[in-house]
């Protein structure tokens, strides 16, 4: 597999779990200490050498743009003032690309299948490509460890996974392996006693290009009117038609920022560690 210089990253959705300040704050632009959710997911992947980053939006996502554009007023007065420190930390990041597509809307279709979908025509058959979910993070740059271990592997793909305590199992989607200690499939929401592991579907993905066959395979499904379109049900065809994931347990602690709960933890774990 190519190493990706590409990166799937879908933030559309209202974020319907924190109103109602995503009624006028994009779900990804809300501040993880003093920068947004999604730059934690953005920085980890330039560290890894991504190049082009795709943003699925919906609504335009007006603050997600300006965070991403050169802000020339800004950066002058900046300038001008000798803030060094605070006019680097607002700069476009060098040597990458940003774009935006829009999901528009859902149609009956939802779930994390369609924004990968959408993406459809950016990543070609021999190239690679990282999906990474727009609601969560991880303190400390596992996507140069996930990229590493599928070399070292030589599997058709990866994900990252993280441990979780027993008293929270219940809560996830919990990896079970094969014979060869691969991804075989997800066990949603698993009382203890059935688990298949302690590992949590971190949702980071590292894909082939030939992955959207099966994508397809899945928007072409007959589901039932509700039924959410998964990108684990994408996965599951895919081992299905003997492709091997391999499965990198992630060495950083994971922020989940989707619900209100998850979000203030992460705030508090971060400000404990710049302390």
């Amino acid at each position: 597999m190519k190493k990706p210089t590409k990166a799937i990253i879908p933030v559309a959705g209202y974020g319907t779990r924190r109103l109602p300040l995503t009624k006028a704050v994009e779900k990804c632009m809300i501040p993880l200490l003093n920068r947004p959710i999604v730059d934690y997911i953005v920085q980890d992947c330039l560290k890894a050498g991504v190049t082009d980053i795709y943003f699925v939006v919906s609504g335009g996502s007006p603050q997600l743009k300006s965070y991403y554009e050169t802000n020339p007023r800004l950066e002058a007065y900046l300038t001008k003032k000798g803030a060094t420190e605070q006019l680097q930390a607002i700069k476009v990041p060098d040597g990458v690309r940003f774009h935006y597509i829009e999901q528009g809307e859902p149609n009956g279709t939802y779930g994390t299948t369609v924004p990968v979908w959408a993406c459809r025509d950016e990543v070609k058959a021999d190239e690679s490509v990282l999906v990474i979910m727009g609601d969560q993070c991880l303190y400390r740059p596992d996507v140069v460890d996930l990229i590493k271990t599928v070399e070292t592997q030589s599997t058709d793909a990866g994900m990252v996974a993280v441990p979780v305590p027993d008293d929270q199992v219940h809560y996830y989607g919990i990896v079970a392996f094969d014979e060869a200690k691969n991804f075989s499939h997800i066990v949603d929401k698993p009382a203890l006693a059935d688990a298949p592991s302690h590992l949590n579907n971190a949702s980071i993905y590292l894909l082939p290009g030939t992955f959207w066959k099966f994508v397809l395979q899945d928007m072409e499904r007959a589901h039932e009117p509700g039924d959410e379109y998964k990108i684990t049900d994408v996965l599951n065809d895919f081992v299905a038609a003997k492709h091997t994931i391999t499965v990198h347990e992630a060495k950083g602690t994971y922020l989940d920022c989707g619900n209100l709960e998850g979000w203030v933890e992460a705030n508090n774990y971060m400000l404990e560690q710049t302390l």
